[in-house]
C-alpha cells in the first residue's frame, strides 16, 4: 500500500456565522496528485491554510509521515516540509527570480547577499527539477506562468515534500496549463506529493490521481480520478444533476450595434492599456474577448460603460457616438453592464436586494414620480425578478451582502437583463460560482443573444469563451491579435495568441 504522508482527521474550523470545515478527514499519499474540489466557499482553501499554519483548527489533528504534527505558522509548515503556492503569488516584483527563491535562506558574502552564488544555486535547482528559469530576470518582467514556476521552485528550495497549489490554473494560458501539468507529474515522479485546489472539473479528470469533494464544509466523498467523470463530480459539488454543456443554436447576426474604432486608453498607472482596438458586435451574436488577465480587458469594459476616459478613437452605439458620455447617459442609451467585480462595481452591499435591483432606473417611471420613489412598485418589481431569476433570499429587503456569491450575481443579471438592453457588456460572469450557478448564467446569456441583444463577453475562462461565443477576439497587451468564428477556434491557437506568440496573420 502506498505510504500516507499526510492525514488530517476531524478538522473543524468556524468563523463568525460560518462553519468552514465540519469534521473533515483528508489524506495524501506519497507521489500522488490529490485534487480538492468544491465551489468557492466550500472550505477547501481553509483546510489547506490550516495545514500551512495560516489558520488554527478549532478541533482535529494533523499527522505527517505517521507522526502527530503541530503547525502554528507557515514557518512551522515549511520546517515540516510543506510548501504552498497561493492563488495570488507572494513574490516581490522588483526582486530577481533568484532573490525571490532564496529569500529567507540567502547565501551571504560577509553581510551582503552573494548574488552570483544565489543565481548559481537557483540555476542548478531549476535544472534538477526541469523548471527552467532565468535567475537574473526581474519578476515584474516575466510571464504569469513563469512567476508560478518561480513560486514552485521557491517552495522546493525551502525543502517542500508536500506542495499545495491553490487554484494554480486561474490565470494561465492553455500552453502554460500544459506545462504546469507536466511539472506536477515530474514532481510526483520524484516522490513529491501535491494537493491541487480547484473548482474546474476538466482539470481534475486530466491532472489528478484522486479527488476529494467538499461541499459547505463537509467531505462528500473521495474518488479515483480514473473511475469518475465530470457529471458525478458536479453532482457531488452541488447536490443535483448539472448540465455541463452550453445548449445553443447557431447565431443569426443582425445590424451592427457596437462599433469600436481605433480605441486608445490608459490604465490606472497612466500607461497605455488599449492600443488601437477596433471591433464590431452585431445584434443576436456573442463576441467573446479572450486573453490572459491584465491585457486590457478591464479597461475595455470600463471605457464602453463610461467608467474610464478614452484618449482617442470612437465608440458608436447604433451609429451614434457614446465615447466620453457619463455612465448614466450610456445606461440611458440602452447599455447593460455586468462588471467583473460584482461587490465593488456591481452592488452596494449594505443596500437591500430590492434597492440594488432598481439602481439603474430608480429615478424614472414606474419607480419614481417626480422626486418621490414609489416603494410599492420597487417591491413588486423585485419580487417578480426574484422569482424569474431564482434568487435564493429570505425576502427582497435583506442586505445584498447577506446573499451568496451566486445569488449576488443573479441580482446583477436580473437588473441588467431585465432592462431590455441593445448591448450587454458582461465581464467574468461566472467568476467564483459553482457549476450550478454557472449553468444558470450561461443559459441567460444565450437567451439574451437569442432575443436579439448584442453581447460582448469578457472572460478569463477559455472553456467559457469557446462554449458561449459566436466569434472570438483575442487581446494581448491592449491590442486585438486575432479574430475568428468560434467554430474555427482551437485551444492551441487561442493559447498561442493569448501568449503573444503569434498574431492572426501568422495563425491563418
Amino acid at each position: 500500500m502506498t505510504e500516507v504522508v499526510l492525514r488530517m482527521t476531524g478538522i473543524t474550523k468556524q468563523f463568525p456565522g460560518v462553519l468552514a470545515n465540519n469534521n473533515v478527514d483528508f489524506e495524501l499519499r506519497k507521489g500522488e496528485i490529490h485534487a480538492l474540489l468544491g465551489e468557492n466557499g466550500a472550505g477547501k482553501t481553509t483546510l489547506m491554510k490550516i495545514l500551512y499554519g495560516l489558520y488554527q483548527a478549532d478541533d482535529g489533528q494533523i499527522e505527517l509521515f505517521g507522526e502527530k504534527a503541530t503547525v502554528f505558522s507557515p514557518n512551522d509548515a515549511i520546517g515540516l516540509g510543506i510548501g504552498m503556492v497561493h492563488q495570488h503569488f507572494m513574490l516581490i516584483p522588483q526582486f530577481t527570480v533568484a532573490e525571490n527563491i532564496v529569500l529567507g535562506h540567502e547565501p551571504k558574502k560577509f553581510i551582503h547577499l552573494d548574488v552570483a552564488s544565489a543565481a548559481k544555486k537557483v540555476q542548478e535547482f531549476s535544472e534538477r527539477y526541469g523548471l527552467k528559469v532565468d535567475p537574473m530576470a526581474k519578476v515584474e518582467n516575466i510571464s504569469v506562468g513563469m512567476q508560478q514556476r518561480v513560486e514552485i521552485l521557491k517552495a522546493l528550495y525551502h525543502g517542500a515534500d508536500i506542495l499545495i497549489l491553490d487554484e494554480p490554473t486561474a490565470v494561465l494560458t492553455p500552453q502554460e496549463i500544459t506545462d504546469l501539468t507536466q511539472t506536477m507529474r515530474e514532481l510526483v515522479a520524484r516522490g513529491k506529493s501535491i494537493v491541487f485546489i480547484t473548482h474546474k472539473l476538466k482539470e481534475v479528470i486530466s491532472i489528478a490521481d484522486r479527488v476529494t469533494v467538499i461541499r459547505r464544509g463537509l467531505v462528500i466523498g473521495t474518488r479515483n480520478a480514473s473511475e469518475t467523470d465530470s457529471n458525478e463530480l458536479a453532482k457531488m459539488m452541488v447536490g443535483r444533476d448539472v448540465e455541463l454543456t452550453v445548449q445553443k443554436t447557431p447565431a443569426t447576426p443582425g445590424k451592427v450595434v457596437l462599433d469600436i474604432q481605433d480605441l486608445h486608453a490608459f490604465n490606472n498607472r497612466k500607461l497605455p492599456a488599449l492600443r488601437g482596438i477596433s471591433l464590431q458586435v452585431r445584434a443576436g451574436e456573442i463576441l467573446g474577448i479572450a486573453g490572459v488577465e491584465g491585457n486590457g480587458q478591464t479597461e475595455l469594459a470600463e471605457v464602453l460603460t463610461g467608467l474610464r476616459k478614452i484618449t482617442s478613437g470612437r465608440i458608436l452605439l447604433n451609429g451614434a457616438e457614446i465615447g466620453g458620455l457619463s455612465p448614466r447617459k450610456i445606461i440611458e442609451k440602452n447599455v447593460s453592464y455586468v462588471p467583473e467585480d460584482r461587490q465593488r462595481r456591481g452592488l452596494v452591499l449594505d443596500f437591500s436586494l430590492a434597492e440594488n435591483i432598481v439602481f439603474k432606473n430608480f429615478y424614472r417611471p414606474p419607480f419614481a414620480k417626480g422626486v418621490k420613489i414609489l416603494w410599492d412598485k420597487v417591491q413588486d418589481y423585485a419580487l417578480k425578478l426574484i422569482d424569474e431569476f431564482d434568487i435564493r433570499t429570505p425576502n427582497e429587503k435583506v442586505p445584498v451582502a447577506s446573499l451568496s456569491g451566486g445569488n449576488q450575481q443573479k441580482v446583477i443579471l436580473a437588473r441588467e437583463l431585465s432592462s431590455d438592453p441593445d448591448l450587454l457588456v458582461i465581464a467574468q460572469p461566472t467568476r467564483g460560482l459553482d457549476v450550478g450557478a454557472i449553468e444558470f448564467v450561461h443559459n441567460r446569456v444565450v437567451e439574451a443573444r437569442d432575443q436579439g441583444k448584442a453581447v460582448l463577453l469578457i472572460s478569463l475562462e477559455l472553456d467559457e469563451i469557446m462554449a458561449l461565443s459566436d466569434r472570438i477576439a483575442v487581446v494581448y497587451e491592449g491590442e486585438i491579435v486575432g479574430e475568428m468564428p468560434a467554430s474555427d477556434a482551437t485551444e492551441e491557437q487561442l493559447g498561442l495568441l493569448m501568449a503573444g506568440a503569434i498574431r492572426m496573420s501568422d495563425a491563418v
